[in-house]
């Protein structure tokens, strides 16, 4: 017989403490969720889909968030030609 959610064992991304961000223009409720797991791991998701969940380290994802504000990324957000 199928567990209940109130049976069913928690599960490590349940245990996590998600930080969501949502764009503003979009306004459709997807997200980007972050969170940061034991050790320097850190747990990376969308609101949409929270079963797949990509983990990295804290050094690479310094790195990566260093590189948001320094603006690297931004040719993937501008309009195309």
């Amino acid at each position: 017989m199928p567990r209940t959610d109130a049976e069913r064992p928690e599960t490590h991304a349940e245990r996590l403490e998600w930080v969501r961000a949502e764009a503003e223009e979009a306004g459709d409720g997807h997200g980007f969720e972050v969170a940061a797991g034991e050790g320097d791991l850190i747990h990376i998701r969308q609101s949409d889909e929270p079963g797949r969940i990509v983990t990295t380290t804290r050094a690479k994802w310094d790195a990566f968030v260093l590189g948001v504000r320094n603006d690297e990324f931004d040719h993937f957000v501008e309009p195309w030609p």
